[in-house]
């Protein structure tokens, strides 16, 4: 009997002490990014293209601006917003004139229009 207990101990350390590895190199990385905004920028750059392109074509030999939405009743005038959410990505192509509407929580885009910048 107590050598079940016994190994039911060892194997719950052996558990948490895995757990608390992987925490500490998920914590690494997040600090790594906050010390490089930069970089964090990127990531979800190319973490929502990734999402994009498998949902549609997307321009090739250009890196979009990303935005997110924070207030959509601010928004609500503007027909491209009328189905925007808090925490939807607007993601533009200026080269290629083209702008998404992106739901990431859904992984649907929302929207597509072009984009004609002001001259």
């Amino acid at each position: 009997m107590l050598e079940k207990n016994y190994k039911k101990i060892i194997i719950a350390l052996a558990l948490l002490l895995v757990v608390s590895i992987g925490m500490s190199f998920k914590f690494y990385s997040d600090l790594d990014l906050l010390k490089n905004p930069e970089a964090a920028e990127q990531k979800e750059i190319a973490s929502i293209v990734n999402k994009l392109g498998k949902l549609m074509e997307l321009p090739q030999g250009e890196t979009p601006t990303v935005a997110t939405v924070t207030d959509p009743e601010k928004l609500k005038d503007q027909v491209f917003f009328v189905n925007s959410k808090v925490g939807d990505k607007v993601v533009v192509y200026e080269k290629s004139q083209k702008v998404i509407l992106f739901r990431p929580s859904e992984n649907k885009i929302i929207e597509v229009s072009p984009y004609n910048l002001p001259e």
